[in-house]
């Protein structure tokens, strides 16, 4: 079971009104997740899925303090603990809320577990972790990477080739090699060029949440 295309409207135009800076973010996971899924040639269903998973990934951050999701410089110790019991709270939201689709439950989850086992929530390593998660890591780190943010204003080709540099040298600690591969293959054949020219930090964006078709 999944939310029905007004709840989901409803919980996106929640996490845009949380945090306006990640409005972006949100539209461009969600786009590269696709590329992604199509790149591997991925069902039809499951596309569909996978592009709804990455559009909810930050819903646990609904129960984040906004003072510290828009904390203009480096987190506390005891901030960046609260940060980071997002991934649980929103698959607690979507558990609460009758969702069962695993794939959807697994990004929500264990988008911040690393491949050697020092990731959140759960300190999953490897292939424990499940596919999903493993490539949607690397989606949300080059995003994060080539983005403003309160503490970073670099974007751009410099910011994405940086990205890839960072990403490569967490292959095998952060990062799955194979997600790593193929979101540069990505890159390098222009697939997202579009998402980087339209939904970029400084179009002025607007929400999500009126446009998501699930």
């Amino acid at each position: 079971m999944l939310p029905d295309s007004a709840h989901i409207a409803e919980l996106l135009r929640a996490i845009e009104e949380k945090d306006q800076s990640t409005v972006a973010h949100t539209w461009r996971v969600a786009l590269y997740t696709r590329a992604m899924a199509e790149l591997a040639g991925s069902p039809t269903e499951n596309i569909e899925r996978f592009t709804l998973a990455a559009a909810l990934h930050d819903l646990g951050k609904l129960d984040v303090p906004t003072a510290i999701l828009q904390k203009p410089g480096r987190l506390t110790d005891e901030e960046f603990t609260a940060v980071k019991l997002h991934p649980v709270a929103g698959f607690d939201r979507l558990v609460a809320m009758g969702v069962d689709d695993q794939a959807v439950l697994d990004l929500v989850r264990h988008h911040h577990e690393r491949i050697d086992g020092l990731g959140y929530p759960d300190g999953l390593r490897g292939e424990e972790i499940p596919r999903i998660a493993r490539f949607f890591a690397v989606i949300d780190t080059f995003d994060a990477l080539t983005s403003v943010r309160p503490y970073r204003r670099e974007i751009g080709p410099e910011a994405a080739e940086r990205a890839l540099a960072e990403l490569h040298a967490g292959v095998g600690s952060r990062y799955c090699r194979d997600a790593v591969e193929m979101f540069e293959q990505m890159y390098r054949t222009g697939r997202v060029d579009w998402v980087l020219s339209h939904f970029n930090d400084e179009a002025g964006v607007r929400g999500f949440a009126g446009d998501i078709d699930a």
